[in-house]
């Protein structure tokens, strides 16, 4: 084992709005932030950091506002919000060549970012089954998820939040396909980390990732940029998410893993795994 796995830290700091967000940062080297999905925390990318930490990078992840132990507040939950959050921890980090990994809610999280605060402190991005552009179906977004599913989500949290948790993580790992081994306990770590996300930070977040159109800031990536999405992907579609995202960005690479759910870095985590350390050094 080497020095560089002792290198692990966790931290949290106060952003200029006076909210605290919990970050970890394991490992030194080139600087590789991830942004995790709804209604999780950074605990969900914990393999992820330890692969990197462990492969000479600087591995940071934070909980979003409003999810895990970060801050709770009641205003702010947008995504213009989740970016500036973002783009606070990289500055008081000080992190340049950044590599940019957002995996769902946090691929929009990443798209925002850079459609905002621009590329100077980033030198890849990966987007994992992400909401970009636009999840919601609209006359000009045929393809789409119809807002009644959406109100559905709604609905139920209000009704009972942890059953509504427990339903959602079958469909999220692709659990109610044939022949399909995921464990029991993937599919109950992720209901406890939902249970983590404050009710409001979770509610709000339905509305982020569902109606929020990103696709006037993937035309602003100017980085290599990999896209890695699901085919059966149950809850973000690929056809309304990567087969339009990779029309916006400029020379982006698509992979598209045959037969994989939402929850793609669990399940296919050795294919995974490969595609992130390869992009990542080359």
């Amino acid at each position: 084992m080497t020095d560089t796995m002792f290198k692990a830290k966790s931290s949290t700091f106060i952003t200029s709005e006076g909210l605290s967000i919990f970050y970890k940062d394991w490992g030194s080297g080139q600087p590789v932030v991830f942004s995790h999905g709804w209604p999780l925390n950074s605990d969900t990318w914990d393999e992820q950091l330890f692969l990197f930490a462990s492969n000479g990078y600087r591995a940071i992840a934070h909980d979003r506002r409003g999810h895990g132990r970060s801050s709770q507040p009641w205003d702010g939950n947008d995504m213009d919000h989740y970016a500036d959050d973002l783009a606070e921890l990289i500055e008081m980090l000080d992190l340049k060549d950044v590599i940019l990994i957002g995996h769902s809610t946090g691929g929009g999280e990443v798209t925002r970012y850079i459609g905002r605060h621009g590329t100077s402190r980033v030198s890849k991005a990966i987007l994992v089954d992400a909401i970009s552009p636009l999840m919601l179906k609209t006359p000009n977004n045929p393809a789409g998820t119809p807002i009644e599913v959406f109100d559905g989500f709604r609905k139920a949290m209000r009704e009972d939040r942890s059953q509504f948790y427990m339903d959602t993580a079958i469909p999220f790992y692709g659990a109610n396909r044939e022949g399909s081994n995921v464990s029991k306990g993937i599919l109950e770590q992720w209901w406890r980390l939902s249970m983590q996300a404050g009710f409001v930070g979770a509610y709000e977040c339905i509305k982020v990732f569902s109606e929020t159109d990103l696709t006037e800031d993937l035309k602003k990536f100017d980085i290599p940029t990999l896209i890695i999405h699901g085919d059966d992907d149950q809850i973000v579609p690929i056809g309304a998410a990567a087969l339009l995202s990779v029309k916006l960005v400029k020379g982006a690479i698509l992979k598209i893993y045959e037969g994989a759910p939402h929850g793609l870095p669990a399940t296919h985590k050795a294919r995974f795994h490969a595609d992130l350390l390869e992009f990542c050094r080359s």
